[in-house]
């Protein structure tokens, strides 16, 4: 009985020993001398039987904090910050339930948050983009602590301002990976003032690039939402552009074609895709080519059949139709310069018999061309009326315009000049043939000829 006494008794000393060594922290902590805290509860941690109490974890990491939070202070004990997280981490893990907080208050946490946030605005403000990040991010950490146990008047869920300072610092430190991450908090919980549509934005070119389709449309979707006037359509054309093939895009374009669910934006920028798609495949055949050249003639048909005011839609289909004449004129002026070659270097055959072998020769060289040259014939005027056509169309849109963009400006002067050219083309091709004809285009070359760079 004796020896349990005296064993109660030696318990009884260690607990009021602790208690005071506590105390002790307490009291400096309370009359502000966090250098002497420090100092207690570095005693206190250091003995084995104390620091793994709750109690000596919640006074280091908030001792530490406050150490962290004096300029002074931080800068005798530059590792005060990553002392008082570890203390924290630990604090918390060892009491869950956050009593101590609870009876004893939350100051270390307001301090972690209050002082990294205000070391992040400084270091974002001198360019500093991960030296910011590092401390926003212990101000997101903790002011998550904050609101999530409502330990602030504030109702709200997260500190806004905070992750977004985070998100934009790593953003600037090209660390796009870890920018998504905080920004896609601020998007999933539909963040929609003016000032927050680039976290749309940023999102969906960011899983642009990395491939990710799921979350691209994801963030896409919460844009349009959001954002319902913005041109979300672009980014959707950009995915598509960067990671599909130019098989899926057009099985793409055929299938919301047939669904009837393609903007005007959309049509042009599909036409984009087309026109363009020899430049991407410099294998392509001249068939191949062509084709797809048509297909953008279907898309910027059907995007100024949306908008009858678009010029650019309406002169895209008049250059399109340009070339192809072009392309069809070119080889119709190289099967004549063929024949011509072929009949400089026929033989001068005096013999009857022989001469007659030998026109037949020639006429079987020449026939197979001129063929060519007769089946050519109708695709070329063809394209060069319906080029005339869509040209006009655009000139007309444009002419009467009070103000017009630069964009305008140059497709108004490059319409007049084609159509110049493709009157040109029509006279010489009546000249000495069908005078009415002749003067009629030689009217409209004029006409369109005397607009050179009046607009």
């Amino acid at each position: 009985m004796k020896k349990l006494l005296t064993l109660m008794m030696i318990a009884g000393s260690l607990q009021m020993a602790q208690a005071q060594d506590l105390n002790k922290v307490q009291t400096a902590y309370l009359i502000n001398k966090m250098e002497d805290a420090k100092t207690e509860i570095d005693k206190v941690m250091a003995d084995p039987k104390q620091n793994t109490k709750p109690s000596a974890m919640y006074w280091k990491a908030k001792v530490y904090a406050a150490v962290y939070k004096d300029a002074n202070l931080r800068a005798k004990y530059p590792a005060a910050l990553a002392t008082a997280d570890e203390a924290f981490k630990k604090y918390t893990d060892a009491d869950p339930a956050f009593a101590l907080v609870k009876e004893k208050g939350a100051e270390g946490f307001f301090d972690m948050y209050a002082t990294s946030y205000a070391n992040g605005v400084k270091l974002f403000n001198d360019k500093k983009w991960e030296d910011a990040a590092s401390n926003f991010k212990y101000a997101v950490e903790y002011s998550d602590f904050i609101f999530k146990n409502k330990w602030s008047n504030a109702s709200i869920a997260f500190d806004t301002t905070s992750i977004l300072y985070l998100a934009y610092a790593y953003q600037n430190a090209s660390k796009l990976d870890d920018a998504a991450k905080y920004y896609s908090r601020l998007a999933d919980a539909k963040v929609s003032t003016d000032m927050y549509i680039d976290i749309y934005k940023f999102l969906a070119n960011h899983y642009t690039v990395s491939k990710n389709e799921e979350l691209f449309k994801k963030y896409l979707a919460l844009g349009r939402e959001l954002y319902p006037k913005y041109a979300w359509d672009e980014f959707e054309i950009d995915y598509m552009d960067q990671n599909m093939n130019l098989a899926e895009k057009t099985a793409l374009y055929d299938k919301d074609d047939a669904a009837g669910t393609l903007s005007e934006v959309k049509y042009l920028q599909f036409a984009d895709i087309f026109v363009n798609a020899h430049n991407k495949d410099k294998s392509m055949d001249s068939a191949t080519e062509r084709m797809y050249s048509l297909k953008a003639v279907d898309a910027y048909k059907k995007a100024y059949g949306k908008n009858a005011q678009n010029a650019i839609a309406a002169f895209n289909v008049g250059v399109v139709y340009y070339n192809l004449f072009g392309s069809y004129d070119d080889a119709y002026a190289q099967n004549i310069r063929t024949m011509q070659g072929i009949n400089a270097d026929k033989p001068v055959e005096k013999d009857p018999k022989k001469k007659a072998a030998a026109e037949a020769a020639l006429k079987a060289k020449l026939d197979p061309i001129r063929k060519a040259n007769a089946d050519i014939e109708k695709p070329l005027n063809d394209n060069l009326n319906m080029s005339l056509e869509w040209l006009e169309k655009a000139y007309f849109i444009l002419k009467d315009k009070a103000t017009r963009t630069n964009t305008e400006k140059s497709v108004i002067n490059k319409a007049v000049d084609f159509l110049a050219n493709l009157y040109a083309y029509k006279r010489d091709k009546v000249r000495g043939k069908d005078l009415k004809a002749f003067d009629a285009f030689e009217a409209k070359y004029k006409e369109f000829d005397a607009l050179h760079g009046k607009y």
